[in-house]
């Protein structure tokens, strides 16, 4: 009996110790990259999310393009530029974001000559709205 009430206690204080050891663990809390005010998203009972990845190897460029509404992107390795049509360039880095302004004439580079940038867009739309629309 004796054997049995200390079993007991050790294993109420081993519950006890994990439920304390819990409870101080903190909650992953995340970090803001990003916040900025946009302009022109879609006002319909329905939209879109879309997550895309991109992998711009070393002097790569995008199409010269506009967008219908704002997209977000988030640089996972190298450095993305953003060339906008009247406005200076955006650069983001590994671990930053931009946001690509709807409307506006743009291009993106990988301007490094060795290292790839690799992004993560960030967009809602309009359902089957194209993602770009190519600029003259």
């Amino acid at each position: 009996m004796r054997h049995l009430r200390i079993a007991s206690v050790g294993l109420a204080a081993a519950l006890a110790s994990t439920g304390a050891m819990a409870q101080e663990r903190p909650f992953p809390r995340p970090d803001l990259v990003l916040k900025q005010a946009v302009e022109t998203l879609p006002k319909g009972d329905r939209q879109e999310i879309r997550v895309l990845t991109a992998t711009l190897a070393p002097g790569l460029q995008t199409p010269f393009h506009t967008h219908r509404f704002p997209v977000t992107v988030y640089v996972l390795e190298g450095t993305f530029t953003l060339d906008l049509d009247g406005r200076p360039p955006l650069i983001a880095k590994a671990g930053e974001a931009i946001v690509e302004p709807p409307n506006v004439k743009m291009m993106g580079y990988n301007k490094s000559a060795t290292e790839t940038a690799k992004v993560v867009i960030f967009y809602v739309s309009d359902p089957d709205t194209p993602f770009l629309d190519m600029a003259h």
